[in-house]
């Protein structure tokens, strides 16, 4: 089949796109041309690359036409963050695929009510946090959330009274080689690594019982593979891709100090004593990770697509943290 993926060349599409190809798809990769795979793969060679501005086309109105010309029989959008830009390529290809993926978030649920969270809770996204600092990951500035349980809504009400045939499927914390884990701060500083590393006090908010749930960017890639195969059990439907299980802060932080050799050293702080001892960069991501505290259910899709997640949340953060040593991007 013919499959185009949108934002292909980021942690997810790293590991898909050669999946893609070697599954005997023609992959064709849609991509601004700013970034390339975290890993080499000869698989690469294969694919056709295509060049689009989105926010630019989108302005114009001409995206969704031009992902339409390219003739797929499966798209996979890696890259919609809003309701307008689902609905330019959904009516550009109604009528037209077989099969559109979506790729959502964890965050379309908002505070957790119960956990592990299922499918089918109510939606509680909410909006951003009012910041000072701008160099900061682009969602944290944006109803990131909000937007994205707006396109979850829209596309599966598509799929099941306008016969879209679209899937969402909604990764917790993507971690592997190349890419910065959520860290056991709830943030991306490279350094807290380093502190558990080396035995120094580490901060934690409150008394580190909020969680994140990370998962393998290849296990996000075997999930998309797995509802392209199974075309009638994942169209109209949501599904969650995290690891069989979520960490707390403190028990990701102990885990952490002893795969360094190490005893974690921890202190516990009020929420607001530790705004004040660490900078707004960092609390600002470590609010949104311990608001959101996800801890995902996979036993939908472990029940209809027979996703069985290859790596634990610690083996997937392991390989990362391998990868960055090596690499010289936490020093020891």
């Amino acid at each position: 089949m013919k499959v185009v993926i949108i934002g292909g060349s980021g942690h997810v599409g790293t590991y898909l796109v050669p999946r893609l190809v070697e599954a005997g798809h023609q992959v064709t990769n849609v991509t601004r041309g700013q970034s390339k795979p975290y890993l080499p793969n000869a698989a690469w060679k294969a694919v056709q690359s295509v060049q689009i501005d989105r926010e630019r086309a989108e302005a114009d109105g001409s995206f969704g036409q031009q992902i339409a010309a390219l003739q797929p029989d499966i798209v996979i959008d890696m890259v919609c963050f809003t309701l307008d830009s689902a609905q330019q390529i959904v009516a550009a290809l109604q009528d037209k695929v077989q099969h559109f993926l979506h790729c959502g978030t964890m965050w379309v649920h908002g505070y957790p009510v119960q956990q592990p969270t299922t499918e089918d809770m109510p939606r509680k996204p909410f909006p951003k946090y009012n910041l000072t600092v701008t160099d900061v990951d682009s969602y944290l500035l944006t109803d990131y959330g909000v937007q994205k349980a707006a396109v979850e809504a829209y596309l599966l009400d598509e799929a099941r009274r306008g016969h879209f045939p679209a899937t969402v499927l909604h990764p917790g914390h993507i971690v592997g080689p190349g890419h910065n884990p959520v860290n056991p701060q709830g943030n991306d500083n490279l350094k807290v690594f380093e502190k558990l590393a080396q035995g120094e006090e580490l901060l934690l908010p409150n008394i580190g019982l909020e969680t994140v749930h990370h998962v393998h960017g290849d296990d996000v890639a075997q999930t998309f593979m797995l509802a392209t195969q199974n075309w009638s059990a994942s169209v109209g439907e949501a599904f969650h891709v995290v690891s069989p299980a979520a960490l707390t802060l403190r028990g990701y932080a102990e885990a952490v100090a002893v795969w360094f050799g190490q005893v974690a050293n921890l202190q516990f702080v009020s929420w607001d004593e530790f705004c004040q001892r660490v900078p707004e960069h960092d609390w600002s991501m470590t609010w949104d990770h311990i608001a959101h505290s996800p801890n995902g259910s996979i036993a939908k899709a472990q029940r209809l697509l027979g996703y069985q997640p290859r790596y634990t949340s610690l083996q997937a953060i392991f390989e990362a943290l391998q990868w960055f040593v090596e690499n010289q991007r936490i020093r020891l």
